[in-house]
């Protein structure tokens, strides 16, 4: 199916993006619309926020995957878990969308930004924002913050759910059959979302099972992830 879309209002006039991206399903259409608007754009996944390494793995592979398809650029970044278990010490039982997301949105970006300096990117921009489940004011907050740090440098803050963008990353995950993962991505994500699951009779998360337009795996092996596997 062909989509009519509109061009895209890069800001200042410019045509070159460094692209943060959380994974492969939120990143889907946000890579897709700026393709069609011809913006020139490299992903960058920098995430160490995803627990456990299986997880991170999971969800790298996937973007990788699609970004190969249309010969996008993608910048791997470290997984310096440690530092960002280290920056969340005294988070651990704070809410989704509290202060240990803020606190993980600008470390994520902080890195972003500076390789968007260091590589000559004018703008940089994330695909969080795109999913429902975020904060968009919080994490654009994030965004500008960290592209202050630098002369020149804009956070472009584009709604990418508007037009029907939350709709079209669905549907574009559905396409791809994506990893579709369970739980925002941190350690206590996934101990809160695994809680919930076993006080509402819910099975515990099983990772690598669920991908977009197929029925569960099954997988008599599988285990559920490690929650405590964390420094400290």
């Amino acid at each position: 199916m062909t989509i009519e879309r509109k061009p895209l209002p890069l800001p200042g006039g410019q045509r070159k993006v460094l692209l943060h991206s959380c994974c492969a399903p939120c990143s889907g259409e946000v890579m897709e619309a700026m393709q069609a608007s011809g913006i020139d754009f490299t992903i960058f996944f920098y995430n160490p926020n995803i627990h456990p390494l299986k997880e991170y793995e999971l969800r790298k592979d996937e973007n990788i995957r699609f970004a190969e398809q249309f010969g996008i650029p993608f910048v791997d970044a470290d997984y310096d878990r440690d530092d960002w278990f280290a920056r969340a010490k005294g988070m651990e039982n704070e809410p989704e969308r509290g202060i240990r997301c803020t606190m993980c949105f600008d470390m994520r970006f902080e890195r972003t930004a500076l390789y968007a300096h260091e590589h000559g990117f004018p703008v940089m921009t994330s695909s969080l924002g795109i999913s429902r489940w975020k904060n968009m004011q919080q994490i654009n907050e994030c965004g500008i913050r960290a592209a202050a740090h630098y002369p020149g440098l804009i956070y472009w803050d584009y709604n990418w759910r508007k037009g029907g963008g939350s709709a079209r990353m669905i549907e574009i995950s559905k396409r791809e059959n994506f990893y579709q993962q369970e739980y925002c991505g941190c350690a206590y994500s996934l101990r809160d979302t695994n809680r919930h699951r076993e006080a509402t009779g819910r099975p515990r998360i099983r990772l690598g099972e669920s991908y977009y337009g197929q029925p569960p795996r099954e997988d008599p092996t599988a285990s559920a992830p490690d929650e405590t596997d964390s420094p400290g």
